[in-house]
């Protein structure tokens, strides 16, 4: 049996090449994969913000609407506003597109129940306030539930993070405490005794001070967003805005200075006005902050198209990088059989009786060596030749 030389060094060159081609392809496999997991990771969560968002603009008109259905029913009203329908549909809108991701399914529907029974309500002036009051805290409630589950109130970008702080935290607050003290100043000028009288001037204040509050807390949070963002247009939309709001929530201070008699008509005209400013700005807020995160999603997205284009350049690499060894190995190979002899070691066969194994004169006893020069053998075993033959 003859064993190449040159062929175990082919053989150990391609088993050579196959474990580093294994060694350098499972690790840039193990990262890809990573980087492609957290990137999906990343994805799936900007998205689920793009989709509380979307949520947090239907709210803005349902919390309005509630505010006017508050005043239309101690005026006597028993009908519900349109704005009111309106509102409650767009909210089942985004609520049966992204309830279940967002969470916000059982919630909805309680507060879509007590939505539904405020036209029936019936009895006194404080009977009434005290039912939108329930429906207003569940919808605030609301509010709450779509940024914590949607992950808006722990986005890593400082600019995201105040301006969702504004839009659903802020902003309704004041508009809800805005619509209670003013009604409340419409409810104590209709007091019959002193004793009701006092006793809703001091909730009344209690609510002044809160709209102030949240005011100033909108303020900082606006100023930080607009202090610390990358968007080209967030400080320039929100100036102008921000001063409407603002100027809102100082003519309903004026209409009910603390510890006096409110002016329930002052109150009325900033409430309109308040509301008005809301919806503007806040679809301003909600506008920056969606288009924040579609930046985001656009990067994330260019970050995913590029780790793929860097693994197939891998693989491609390291394919050309094998079949170029190969190539040269079979060059290399093709060199020594041409340039010089194959080294073989042969191991020959015992008791073999032909001419083989390069011995004319014997079988395969390597002891029927050829006679010494000048002597002639002794062929079938006869005489020898006489001397006069010689």
């Amino acid at each position: 049996m003859s064993v190449s030389v040159n062929s175990r060094r082919t053989r150990l060159r391609s088993a050579l090449a196959v474990v580093l081609t294994a060694l350098v392809l499972l690790p840039a496999a193990g990262l890809f994969l990573r980087v492609l997991q957290e990137n999906s990771k990343q994805r799936d969560n900007t998205q689920l913000e793009l989709d509380g968002v979307e949520y947090l603009s239907a709210m803005s008109s349902l919390i309005t609407a509630l505010a006017e259905s508050q005043s239309s029913s101690l005026q006597g009203v028993a009908t519900e506003p349109a704005s009111v329908t309106a509102a409650v549909s767009r909210v089942q809108g985004v609520d049966e597109r992204y309830g279940d991701d967002l969470g916000t399914k059982t919630r909805w529907a309680d507060l879509k129940d007590k939505i539904a029974k405020l036209p029936k309500v019936t009895g006194t002036s404080e009977a009434i306030i005290q039912k939108h009051i329930e429906a207003a805290d569940l919808t605030l409630a609301l509010y709450d539930t779509v940024r914590e589950n949607s992950t808006l109130n722990r986005d890593p970008e400082s600019d995201i993070w105040f301006l969702q702080q504004a839009a659903a935290f802020d902003m309704p607050t004041a508009v809800t405490a805005v619509s209670r003290m003013a009604d409340r100043a419409s409810m104590t000028a209709g007091a019959k005794t002193k004793a009701q009288q006092q006793t809703l001037i001091t909730l009344l204040g209690y609510q002044s001070q809160k709209v102030q509050e949240s005011t100033d807390t909108l303020t900082d949070n606006l100023q930080a967003a607009a202090a610390d963002t990358s968007s080209d247009t967030l400080s320039g939309n929100l100036v102008s805005n921000l001063d409407s709001f603002r100027r809102g929530i100082e003519a309903a201070n004026r209409g009910a200075p603390i510890g006096a008699k409110p002016n329930a008509s002052t109150l009325v005209t900033a409430q309109s006005t308040l509301q008005t400013a809301l919806s503007a700005l806040s679809g301003v807020v909600l506008k920056e902050i969606s288009s924040l995160l579609e930046d985001r999603m656009d990067s994330l997205t260019y970050k995913r198209i590029e780790a793929f284009g860097l693994f197939g350049v891998a693989i491609a690499l390291i394919v050309v990088g094998a079949f170029w060894t190969r190539t040269r190995g079979r060059e290399a190979q093709n060199s020594l059989n041409i340039g010089e002899p194959t080294r073989d070691v042969s191991v020959q066969s015992a008791g073999n009786n032909g001419n083989q194994g390069g011995n004319p004169y014997g079988g395969g006893n390597p002891y029927d060596s050829a006679p010494p020069y000048g002597e002639t053998p002794n062929y079938g075993g006869g005489r020898e030749r006489s001397g006069a033959l010689r």
